[in-house]
């Protein structure tokens, strides 16, 4: 029977795909907009930084150097997390910034079942007509030339069945949708795994798993989620063959404005297996690229059920302004409760 042996969570935001120095750039886009969220709001820039404290001395340059070397740091351990405990298939649980999917059809939940799946590079074209500060860290996420990555369709199938069987109607792709770029490939929340944590080279097959965090009407709730990654982790125990299994939660923690207490509090629940906060987050918290808790929420789920617990944290808020905007990037592994109590 398949077990699942190892799990990690990482952000993939942009700034960790470019120098600090080129940080201030995605600054000057939060300077501009409207819609920044927060804490169930709204709000302009100004807004924002009349209502928060001044992070000004989170935006000195050594700061933001220390912070985003302790981030390479981390994706370093949590790549070595993997590599040790020789996985044989990777079930990764990500959002679709409406890269592949869009209005003609949103699940909330979809599996992909193919075969395989292309890893295609940006144009040159594509790459200028991104916002600033955000085509370098794109190139981050894709390899120089198409790669066809392996995927595993026989347990994507099997997570699909048994999760319909207990209730969840879970969309099947055999085939992506050409999607934003119109390449049929796999989105920077999956691709960024590969680049960063697993090597361009990696053989290791896949399994993506899309979670609708961002757009309305049917983003799921928190307690979906977590029903949704239990669900997943009976569905992997009970998968016939004998795999070792790998899960990946891909986004967050909370951007593009910084909350610290609402990410402290939910690093507090993965760590304590607090299934009651993990299902209470409010959905007016998982706004804009906060709602990619929901991608963690699903996996602490999995691990819930497939008896996987926290084994490291680290946690590195990296501010870009004075009013708090920036990313907060998480980086968590789990490993099965025997090997921790043994340690």
């Amino acid at each position: 029977m398949a077990t699942v042996v190892a799990g990690i969570g990482t952000s993939h935001g942009p700034q960790l795909k470019t120098p600090p120095v080129r940080w201030a750039e995605r600054g000057e886009a939060d300077r501009r907009s409207s819609t920044l969220e927060f804490r169930g709001g709204r709000h302009t820039f100004d807004e924002l930084k009349a209502e928060r404290d001044d992070f000004s001395h989170e935006c000195a340059p050594d700061v933001q150097y220390n912070r985003w070397a302790a981030c390479q740091r981390a994706m370093d351990r949590l790549g070595g997390h993997l590599a040790d405990a020789a996985i044989d298939v990777l079930v990764i649980v990500s959002s679709d910034h409406k890269e592949v999917y869009d209005d003609e059809l949103l699940p909330a939940f979809a599996v992909y079942w193919g075969d395989a799946v292309d890893h295609v590079p940006f144009t040159p074209e594509q790459i200028a007509a991104m916002q600033p500060g955000l085509g370098e860290a794109a190139l981050g996420d894709v390899p120089s030339s198409t790669v066809t990555r392996p995927c595993h369709a026989g347990l994507a199938r099997h997570l699909i069945e048994r999760s319909a069987e207990e209730g969840f109607d879970v969309a099947a792709s055999r085939s992506l949708p050409a999607g934003r770029y119109g390449n049929h490939g796999i989105p920077h929340g999956y691709g960024f795994i590969y680049q960063r944590i697993m090597g361009e080279t990696s053989k290791v097959p896949m399994v993506p798993v899309f979670v609708n965090t961002f757009y309305e009407p049917n983003p799921p709730t928190a307690r979906r989620c977590l029903d949704f990654g239990r669900a997943l982790g009976r569905a992997l125990a009970s998968f016939p063959e004998d795999l070792r299994v790998g899960v990946v939660a891909s986004g967050g923690l909370s951007h593009f404005v910084i909350d610290e207490d609402l990410d402290r509090a939910f690093i507090r629940g993965l760590e304590a297996g607090d299934e009651r906060y993990l299902a209470s987050v409010p959905a007016s918290e998982m706004r804009s690229g906060s709602s990619e808790l929901r991608n963690w929420i699903v996996v602490a789920g999995i691990a819930a059920e497939t008896g996987l617990t926290v084994g490291s944290v680290d946690y590195q808020p990296c501010y870009r302004t004075e009013a708090g905007t920036g990313n907060a990037m998480g980086f968590v592994t789990w490993s099965p409760a025997t090997e921790e109590s043994d340690r």
